[in-house]
């Protein structure tokens, strides 16, 4: 539920509006990135009492590793959340996640295209065609 309700939505606005958003709203990116610094915090607490978000390897780590797998680029960040640190190496060197990587690596990033940003972004997916 963490996952769910927290860390998806408020890692989901902070891409958005810091790469997404044709309009850079400071509000909006820093309000954002402050919350997904306190959901780091919270996890890093977290992961200070266990090997795993909830006990064993489980759909927590599953579900929450995506979010967080960004983060393994950030040397300077990931200096304030040893816990997170190890957290992320341990699985992200799983047999099971490195295949998944592996199929990922098989599609680049999309760039969205005017068109397509307008009908993700703008009213334009409201419109009846």
């Amino acid at each position: 539920m963490f996952q769910m309700s927290a860390v998806g939505p408020m890692f989901g606005q902070r891409w958005h509006f810091r790469h997404e958003a044709i309009e850079k709203i400071p509000f909006a990116i820093e309000r954002y990135t402050n919350e997904s610094r306190r959901l780091l915090n919270v996890i890093d607490k977290r992961l200070g009492g266990g090997r795993f978000l909830a006990g064993d390897y489980s759909i927590a780590d599953i579900a929450t590793y995506p979010w967080m797998a960004g983060a393994e680029r950030n040397t300077k960040l990931l200096a304030d959340f040893p816990n997170l640190k190890r957290w992320l190496g341990e699985v992200s060197s799983r047999p099971s996640v490195q295949r998944g990587l592996a199929v990922m690596r098989e599609f680049e990033r999309q760039v969205f295209d005017d068109r397509s940003r307008s009908v993700l972004f703008g009213q334009k997916q409201y419109e009846r065609r």
